[in-house]
């Protein structure tokens, strides 16, 4: 594979919490480094500044959760530098750029991330425990009429400071570039795909939204359970609110949104590594419940993602066998490409898409013991230098030429 040669570039990141988004900000780096360029803004924008026959622009967006915040920076045309301001990744309070500067962005506070779910807290009344016929299921009963609260904290703040303060155009239609937000719909087992389409639509699976605006979407898909509660948004076209949460639920990665909108080359970058035992750290059974709720959570994402992965490698693999043993038969070209064609839409394979997955090493074990939520600008940068370190390793293995 040529990166040159590739026609479409999109960058898909998954979620993950702060930690993912610093992983995320070290991968661009990385990408920057090697000559990547990260279109973004208006379609005016877009024209001005990025030459739309270079073919180390990327100029496509999908994000779920963390990563739906990072994209939509992206999108919406900040610099990777303008991320390391709102984190303030390593450098104290000192801003990348000036206030004055359009490219400065105002850090990130723990206010903007937890913002109290008081409607949620309202809701919730103790007294309930005190109810008989409560008691009668047993404690699972009890758990569930006893605690109504559907989040601790709400991502209204997360909405606020996209609106406010990074998204001068708040509309998916008029970027000059593609962005995807990915949710879950709460009461459903549909995925959520916020951007520009044509219209609103929904399959058996999937659920295509084009009437919530970008930051709407973006808090979302950050909405994750319990921590957060599920996010409402209305249908214009009855009023009738929908919830949706976090778009790690369904689908670890959505790289397929990306080929599904005409990129040939998908780069994905996801932070979650499962903890491998080092003599350093020792065993996860001595630092108790949490750590090893984690370690478990981890393992099913890291299953799931490689599942993923090695779908896609094994139908690549049958589909170039079988396109193969067709030419060394000889059969006619119109037959063969009839056979390729149904094997194409049956199994949602795009032979000219190739993928690329960058991740921590299982040695990074930092990865996994670091906070999800912390704004410590040493730890973030300890983060950014991972996702750095493991952006190059991974592309060294291609040709930019």
């Amino acid at each position: 594979m040529r990166i040159k040669d590739k026609k479409k570039i999109a960058l898909v990141l998954s979620g993950g919490g702060i930690k993912a988004a610093a992983f995320h900000i070290g991968v661009c780096l990385a990408l920057q480094e090697k000559g990547f360029k990260f279109a973004g803004g208006t379609k005016e924008m877009v024209r001005q500044n990025f030459d739309e026959n270079d073919p180390m622009t990327i100029r496509c967006y999908v994000g779920s959760s963390a990563g739906a915040f990072v994209a939509s920076i992206l999108g919406a045309g900040y610099p990777i530098e303008s991320l390391i301001n709102a984190f303030q990744v390593g450098s104290g309070t000192t801003p990348t750029f000036e206030k004055s500067d359009l490219r400065y962005l105002k850090p990130i506070s723990y206010r903007n991330i937890f913002n109290l779910n008081s409607s949620g807290l309202l809701k919730f009344i103790p007294r309930t425990l005190l109810d008989k016929t409560i008691v009668k299921g047993g404690v699972e009963s009890l758990i569930k009429n006893g605690l109504k609260l559907n989040g601790l904290f709400s991502t209204g703040g997360i909405e606020s400071y996209l609106r406010k303060e990074v998204l001068l155009d708040n509309d998916f239609a008029r970027l000059g570039v593609d962005l995807f937000v990915i949710g879950t719909q709460l009461n459903h087992t549909r995925k959520a795909i916020f951007g520009n389409f044509p219209e609103s639509y929904k399959t058996s699976n999937h659920m295509y939204i084009n009437y919530a605006p970008i930051s709407t979407a973006v808090a979302a898909s950050t909405s994750l359970p319990p921590v957060y509660a599920p996010y409402g948004i209305k249908r214009p076209e009855d009023n009738k609110e929908l919830f949706f949460y976090d778009g790690e639920i369904r689908d670890t990665l959505s790289t397929h949104v990306a080929a599904d909108h005409g990129a040939d080359l998908v780069i994905s970058s996801y932070s979650t590594q499962p903890y491998h035992y080092t003599e350093e750290m020792g065993s996860l059974h001595k630092y108790g419940i949490p750590l090893i709720l984690n370690q478990a959570l981890y393992q099913v994402i890291q299953q799931k993602i490689a599942k993923h992965i090695q779908a896609q490698n094994d139908i690549k693999t049958i589909y170039n066998a079988v396109d193969g043993y067709l030419k060394q038969i000889k059969l006619p070209e119109e037959q063969r490409e009839k056979l390729l064609e149904i094997i194409r839409e049956r199994v949602h394979h795009r032979p000219e898409v190739d993928y690329i997955y960058i991740s921590p090493r299982p040695q990074n074990y930092e990865m996994f013991f670091v906070d999800h939520f912390s704004l410590n600008p040493e730890i973030l940068a300890r983060i950014v230098r991972i996702g750095f370190k493991s952006g190059i390793n991974t592309l060294r293995q291609f040709d930019f030429r």
